[in-house]
């Protein structure tokens, strides 16, 4: 009976521990399957991250470069200062490190001894440290015979060699080292390239293991930016913006953009206000700086500031947009002479207004009325009625079908962001009052760069052109990665309407409205343009119910007359001075630039008979030469002759040889070291005539070089000039003197 029970029982046992040891195996066995299987790939995963560690390293960012390879953005090495805490051996070299960089890098001693005790083999200490302050480091090292525990790690930095030149184009860069705005922006994947890696493995305490295994992935450098922008362009076109701002007091900065007609390249494109792109975040407008800095309220205060430096970045020849005014008639004469219900013989009878036959009040005049007129003379008086009459006989399909073909219904498509739509009248929009305002420019708002790309069709027999900023992509090693040039949209005008535009325009600028802008010489074609602000009038009245019309002012125009090759268009937003028409404020802008321009750009100057009798010479050389030979040589050249000095032989002379002296201009002659010491003092040339001006020169033993007006309009007024009033300069110094037509209106 005991036997039985006992074997009963060892069977029972036996039963159970074999179901135990299965249970026990099952569990495992589905512990591993969840753990190989089911988990597997997570497990692996974290413990490959546990494992390894990451650190990014930088890629070059590609460089900038103008048209002729100047640097205009580029990255340099700076460095970051990395610690190898394990490798430090002891405390007292843990302390001389810390104290030796915190007196180089200008830290916190405590801060840097407390990384030194850390357990690893990379530690981020302080980025973009540049290469005077990295080699204070690597001396400091070899001093003191560190060879492990600082690690200095190449990374880059963006910096503007040209400061403000360029740089609402060029935009900037964030501390990330991405193109925040313009070119930096538009192209930021071209420039950035692809960041590389560090990749260091960590042993069972967590600490790094040894330069061994470490894997280095190399980063790659971004591609290399040629842009169609000159920066010499670039340099005279924000020059004279600023002189065009100071002299008619501008409120709201301007814009010049200078296309090549041919290719649609964009050889300059300037802005101010702007900012230094090395320091973004500045506000550089002084006036403006002062004002914010006197809010109070944190609130007002951030948003102020903020809107101060979107100002300053914004392209306002991109991104804003504007009433373009009566330059816009070169592009309904270009329609209504392609259309064929204008000639240049086609007349009209200006009586000061245009009258409607419907109830419709009427459209003024800037004169009281012109009387009979050519079309061609319309155009130089920039009669608004005429235009008005021409917008009629287009009729509204005509001239919206045009409008649209000369691309101001769309966005050129130019390389740059924030490009701005236009705001027109769709065709079932311009009934009779309507077109009639935009016939001659008003009422609806355009780009400056949709402007400027119309001109130029209507100047390189009817193409409308893409324009852009960027040239060529290439790699670090100069590989061509892309291309860019001519792009056609459309023929826009035929080649016989644009010749005989050309002429037109040419005409005005030599003895029309758009004198102003003449240059003798260039065959310069231009129109004016004094644009009504509507808008933002109609707002200031809101809060503000004697609030006066603001206006802008520009002038569009393109040289040379016999083959146009550049147009230019500068536009002043809101000047403040009493005449604030654009021939008076853009006109003699245009002129300056385009005199400086031109022969840089190497349109050849031809001069007509009348031009040559009052065109301004080379200086001839005649120093080191007796007196009397000098006064001969100068006097069979037309040019008369001062003497300073007690000396025999002529040592200097101004203006020196090659210099500009006007017809019959004076040589001074310098004798000795005494006479050279002598200076006078440059007066205010602003708002004389040419008489007054010319007498004004000789009372300071100065002569002058008059261009815009003088040479083809007997009333004219000097609005500019090119030394600066007070300037001390030698006896016998040319100024040149920019000269408007005295009650010029357009």
């Amino acid at each position: 009976m005991a036997k039985g029970t006992t074997v009963r029982m060892w069977k029972r046992a036996t039963i159970v521990m074999l179901v135990v040891v299965f249970a026990g195996f099952g569990i495992a066995f589905a512990s591993v399957f969840k753990v190989a299987i089911v988990d597997g790939k997570e497990l692996q995963e974290r413990a490959i991250d546990q494992t390894l560690r990451n650190t990014s390293l930088s890629a070059k960012r590609g460089s900038i470069y103008d048209c002729n390879g100047a640097v205009l953005a580029e990255s340099a090495s700076v460095w970051t200062v990395i610690l190898e805490p394990a490798y430090i051996e002891d405390d007292e070299t843990r302390l001389l490190i810390a104290r030796g960089l915190s007196e180089i890098l200008d830290m916190d001693e405590d801060i840097i001894l407390e990384k030194t005790k850390l357990q690893n083999y990379y530690t981020y200490l302080k980025r973009e440290v540049e290469t005077d302050v990295k080699d204070q480091i690597l001396k400091f090292m070899s001093d003191n015979e560190i060879s492990r525990g600082i690690l200095l790690e190449e990374a880059y930095k963006r910096y503007y060699p040209n400061g403000s030149v360029g740089s609402v184009v060029l935009g900037f860069t964030g501390t990330d080292n991405q193109g925040l705005s313009g070119i930096e922006a538009q192209y930021d994947a071209e420039l950035s390239g692809t960041a590389g890696k560090l990749v260091t493995a960590k042993n069972a305490i967590g600490t790094n293991m040894p330069f061994e295994y470490e894997q280095n992935i190399p980063a790659q450098d971004g591609y290399n930016l040629r842009l169609s922008i000159d920066k010499t362009v670039q340099s005279v076109l924000e020059k004279y913006l600023e002189e065009g701002i100071r002299n008619s007091l501008v409120a709201n900065g301007a814009t010049a953009i200078l296309m090549d007609v041919k290719s649609g390249a964009i050889k300059g494109l300037a802005v101010k206000g702007d900012f230094d792109p090395n320091d973004p975040f500045e506000i550089t407008d002084p006036t403006v700086r002062a004002e914010i800095e006197k809010i109070e309220d944190d609130d007002e205060y951030n948003d102020a500031f903020n809107n101060a430096l979107q100002t300053q970045w914004r392209n306002k020849g991109v991104s804003d947009t504007y009433f373009p005014g009566s330059v816009f008639k070169m592009v309904t004469g270009s329609i209504g002479l392609e259309l064929g219900v204008i000639n240049e013989n086609t007349g009209y009878n200006c009586t000061g207004a245009f009258y409607f036959d419907n109830g419709i009040p009427p459209q003024y005049c800037w004169s009281y009325g012109h009387g009979f007129e050519s079309f061609v003379e319309g155009l130089c008086n920039s009669c608004n009625p005429f235009f008005i009459y021409i917008g009629q006989l287009i009729g509204p399909h005509d001239f919206y079908r045009y409008f649209d073909s000369f691309g101001f219904t769309k966005k050129t498509g130019i390389d740059l962001p924030g490009e701005a739509g236009s705001i027109y009248f769709d065709e079932d929009e311009l009934n009779v009052a309507e077109l009639a305002t935009v016939s001659y420019g008003q009422n609806f708002a355009i780009t400056p760069i949709q402007m400027i790309t119309a001109c130029a069709a209507v100047a390189n027999g009817g193409y409308l052109l893409e324009p852009y900023v960027v040239e060529q992509i290439t790699d670090s090693e100069g590989n061509v990665i892309r291309s860019s040039g001519r792009t056609v949209k459309r023929q826009v005008i035929s080649q016989n309407v644009s010749e005989r535009m050309i002429a037109i325009l040419n005409r005005n600028a030599t003895v029309g409205t758009a004198k102003n802008g003449y240059v003798a010489g260039y065959r310069i074609c231009g129109k004016t343009g004094t644009s009504e602000k509507v808008t933002k009038w109609n707002q200031d009245l809101l809060e503000n119910p004697d609030a006066e019309m603001t206006y802008i002012a520009s002038y569009c125009g393109f040289a040379p007359a016999d083959d146009p090759q550049y147009a230019l268009l500068m536009m002043f937003d809101e000047p403040m001075a009493a005449n604030y028409y654009g021939g008076s404020v853009a006109g003699p802008v245009f002129a300056r630039a385009m005199e400086e321009l031109l022969p840089y750009l190497g349109v050849e100057r031809v001069y007509s008979e009348s031009e040559r009798a009052h065109a301004c010479g080379a200086a001839p050389n005649v120093t080191g030469v007796s007196v009397e030979e000098a006064q001969e040589d100068a006097g069979d050249l037309g040019y008369s002759t001062i003497v300073l000095g007690s000396g025999e032989t002529v040592i200097d002379q101004i203006p020196y040889e090659g210099a500009s002296i006007p017809a019959e201009g004076t040589i001074v002659l310098y004798t000795d070291n005494t006479s050279l010491s002598k200076r006078e003092t440059v007066p205010d040339f602003t708002g004389s005539t040419l008489y007054n001006a010319n007498e004004l020169a000789k009372m300071n033993n100065l002569q002058i070089e008059a261009g815009g007006a003088a040479a083809n309009s007997l009333v004219v007024m000097a609005s500019g000039q090119d030394l600066m009033p007070g300037e001390k300069v030698r006896p016998g110094t040319v100024v040149k003197v920019t000269f408007i037509e005295i009650d010029q209106v357009n």
